[in-house]
């Protein structure tokens, strides 16, 4: 899949590799930083985990996918990520298979240029024709939140909730 950007730099669409594991890192932090949260030094803890995880994940092709933008010039701009849950089936997802969205991220240099649709709108295709998964979700940003509702995503009828459970150190 090729898309062509208006700044004519011809980046296009591809799946990941393992070997994007380190880009998907990079946008990710770019991501947390534009968020508010601190995302430290290149050398942080959690970008070491998670490389690991992202490299480690890639390869389960059936449960997981990542779809980023080359440019010709700066490498992987964007990514938008996907993962599949199993959950119980119900009367509206008879395979219990549920979607999660996350990792939606572009480079700032190339913002602007439907690089972060173009991986969305691949990653919707795997879900749609690669998974059993008929719930996709996602927690969206204010920037991000008109590209997801175009999509068709919309607010859960029951609320998200979340509990942050702190870890306690051990004893001895």
């Amino acid at each position: 899949m090729t898309i062509e950007p208006s700044d004519g730099s011809g980046a296009w669409i591809r799946r990941a590799v393992p070997s994007d594991a380190a880009a998907l890192v990079r946008l990710r932090a770019l991501m947390l930083e534009a968020m508010g949260l601190p995302v430290g030094a290149a050398d942080a803890p959690w970008r070491s985990a998670a490389l690991d995880w992202f490299d480690e994940r890639l390869a389960r092709t059936d449960e997981f996918a990542a779809f980023v933008a080359e440019d010709p010039g700066l490498g992987v701009v964007s990514s938008a990520v996907g993962i599949c849950d199993r959950h119980a089936p119900g009367p509206l997802n008879l395979s219990g298979v549920h979607g999660h969205v996350f990792n939606v991220s572009t480079d700032p240099r190339r913002r602007g240029l439907g690089h972060a649709r173009a991986c969305l709108d691949a990653l919707l295709d795997w879900f749609a024709t690669g998974t059993g998964a008929r719930v996709i979700s996602l927690n969206a940003t204010g920037d991000g939140l008109g590209l997801y509702r175009s999509l068709g995503f919309t607010a859960p009828r029951h609320p998200a909730l979340r509990l942050r459970l702190t870890q306690e150190e051990p004893e001895g």
